[in-house]
């Protein structure tokens, strides 16, 4: 059987850090979407204000498996 992998770009922030920003995009996109496979960082920046850090941001492309109906004859 074939095996089919999908993948969408999300955005995801913290106050505390890259790896938390990680850490909300994959449980929020958990709630939504079923058998992730993996979170690839793409791109980091921060937000800045007044000299001092205040937003991480983080780009993650997540990949997951699609669940297909077996095909019926």
């Amino acid at each position: 059987m074939a095996k089919v992998y999908d993948f969408v770009e999300l955005v995801g922030t913290s106050p505390l850090g890259w790896e938390q920003a990680v850490h909300n995009i994959v449980a929020t996109a958990s709630q939504d979407i079923s058998n992730l496979r993996v979170a690839e960082v793409t791109r980091m920046d921060a937000r800045i204000e007044e000299g001092k850090i205040v937003e991480y941001r983080v780009r993650v492309k997540l990949s997951f498996k699609y669940e297909a109906e077996p095909e019926t004859l």
